[in-house]
């Protein structure tokens, strides 16, 4: 390793994780506190030999011929989505990501919209800095029970594990659904709540909370369509902290709109940063600008790992979450 490795970091990240790069490589940074342009993002990547990079960065097979002597994309996020892993194996660079430190802050996240949906607390707020309360009312704002109610869970990973260990203090039954049943999983959470697998269309009909925690791939994109609205109850609700595209969004504001479900908590989009614009004219929706991971805490570890993972694919060491092992 010298000083003559050349890194590109997309953004500016909490914490101070950034400066031992500075200190070890010659480090090129993205200026502006936004997303680069595609434009932006070739040019900046030219000729580096590490690249720390976001979700919101397309890291595709025009990037990286922009860097043939690139070693590692560091991606500062749990999902790789963004990146074309299949290229970079081609490519023999190694492709790491941030899983595990964010999974309790994304589950808080998840617990966040489904309260805030089921009690229409955005909708109360609105309400009430506009000046509209009058006292209190029988009828006023009526939402959804969430105590002794049924959580559907697609996706029983990290992040949809502590979503059910939630479910406990609001004496909830939980059912989930994923590629395979987790037996182990299912042993550890008995000791707190009621737990079953089920088959997905089984969660559909009978959820009260239906909640996504599952990666996107082209077999979840739009898992969730009309046939699967039609499925669930009037009284259900939509919770998605996981990614955009999983829900088609057009059709949710269809379902949201004819009340084929009561509500829907969005912390993702299916063309984010844009939101489709039915959604923003309705008050049975609440909508997040992608906070599942936002806490100073978990940003700052998150940070901390990226970093971590970078510097030990430019010293020749195993980084430590390197998700395609097979370039080693």
């Amino acid at each position: 390793m010298t000083k003559k490795q050349k890194v590109f970091v997309t953004r500016k990240l909490s914490g101070h994780g950034l400066e031992k790069v500075k200190k070890l490589f010659r480090t090129k940074m993205n200026p502006y506190d936004r997303v680069l342009t595609k434009k932006e993002l070739l040019k900046g990547v030219k000729n580096v030999d590490g690249l720390l990079c976001l979700l919101t960065d397309t890291i595709d097979k025009k990037v990286m011929k922009q860097a043939p002597n690139l070693k590692i994309i560091a991606n500062y996020a749990v999902g790789f989505n963004n990146v074309d892993v299949k290229e970079a194996t081609k490519r023999g660079i190694m492709v790491t990501n941030t899983p595990g430190v964010l999974n309790d802050t994304t589950a808080d996240l998840a617990w966040t919209l489904l309260m805030a949906t089921a009690r229409r607390i955005a909708e109360a707020d609105k309400f009430t800095r506009a000046k509209k309360y009058k006292g209190w009312a029988p009828e006023l704002l009526l939402g959804h029970d969430v105590w002794g109610k049924t959580l559907g869970i697609i996706g029983m990973g990290r992040i949809g594990k502590e979503v059910a260990r939630r479910a406990s203090g609001f004496k909830m039954k939980v059912i989930y659904t994923d590629v395979r049943r987790f037996p182990e999983v299912e042993k550890e959470l008995k000791k707190q709540i009621e737990i079953k697998y089920v088959p997905l269309k089984v969660l559909f009909k009978t959820a009260d909370f239906v909640t996504i925690h599952v990666p996107l791939l082209p077999e979840t994109r739009h898992l969730i369509g009309k046939k699967e609205f039609k499925m669930m109850k009037q009284s259900a609700i939509l919770i998605n902290a996981a990614r955009g595209p999983i829900v088609d969004e057009k059709v949710l504001v269809q379902a949201l709109k004819k009340g084929w479900i009561a509500g829907a908590g969005l912390d993702v989009f299916e063309k984010e940063p844009k939101v489709e614009p039915g959604l923003l004219k309705l008050n049975n929706v609440v909508l997040l600008p992608h906070l599942g991971s936002a806490s100073i805490e978990t940003r700052i570890k998150m940070a901390d790992m990226a970093v971590e993972n970078l510097i030990y694919g430019l010293v020749g060491r195993i980084p430590p979450n390197i998700v395609n092992k097979e370039v080693l």
